[in-house]
């Protein structure tokens, strides 16, 4: 694919204001471009753009970008929700799938960074949870939640909240009808990993209709 054609298949998939084109437009192909680390500095060489557009960029439109991240969600789930079928040997039509990640950072001076125990050992880095729906074999991501620490919090004034009430405050909110036609109590599992096992969780998950 030519790089016109690209831009032109982006930029009909996301509405960006276009004084803010160009830097998003070459921010996402960073990400696309394997690199040993995704950053406004490789970006910023990658177009010749400088990092104060990226910075300027990232900080001050995240809520464009939720915003985006939710249309985007909607109008691909709703395409392919007009008929859903079971999951395969299973008696559910359709998975929210729910679990952490920690984008990794070099050092503890970044905000709201800290240490997390992830299996072999300690990461630095950021913390977020990632919220999926799978149905029809199509995976449709769901805006992440973000985890600020009391620190950052503080700093921000900010409400702190714990990862956990974080998500008991995101399922309360969520409504399936937005990104699927039709679908009955029963028909969606919730799948989580174990750091979820919280009773608020589970209550939050079992009284919201069309849910459990």
């Amino acid at each position: 694919m030519r790089f016109h054609e690209l831009k032109n298949w982006i930029l009909k998939k996301i509405n960006v204001k276009s004084r803010l084109q160009v830097v998003f437009l070459f921010y996402i192909i960073s990400l696309m471009v394997e690199t040993r680390k995704h950053s406004i500095t490789f970006a910023s060489e990658l177009s010749g753009v400088s990092m104060s557009s990226f910075s300027k960029f990232l900080l001050n439109n995240d809520d464009i970008a939720i915003h985006t991240l939710s249309d985007l969600s909607k109008t691909q789930a709703k395409q392919f929700s007009k008929i859903i079928e079971k999951i395969k040997s299973l008696p559910w039509k359709i998975c929210i799938i729910i679990d952490d990640v920690v984008q990794g950072r070099s050092s503890t001076k970044s905000d709201n960074v800290q240490k997390f125990n992830h299996g072999n050992g300690y990461i630095i880095g950021h913390q977020w949870t990632n919220i999926v729906l799978f149905f029809n074999d199509i995976i449709i991501p769901l805006p992440p939640i973000p985890f600020y620490t009391k620190k950052y919090c503080r700093e921000n004034k900010i409400e702190y909240k714990s990862r956990n009430d974080k998500l008991v405050d995101y399922l309360n909110n969520l409504n399936l009808d937005e990104y699927i036609y039709c679908h009955e109590d029963g028909d969606v599992i919730v799948l989580t990993d174990s750091g979820f096992d919280d009773k608020k969780i589970q209550n939050t998950i079992l009284v919201r209709d069309g849910i459990l």
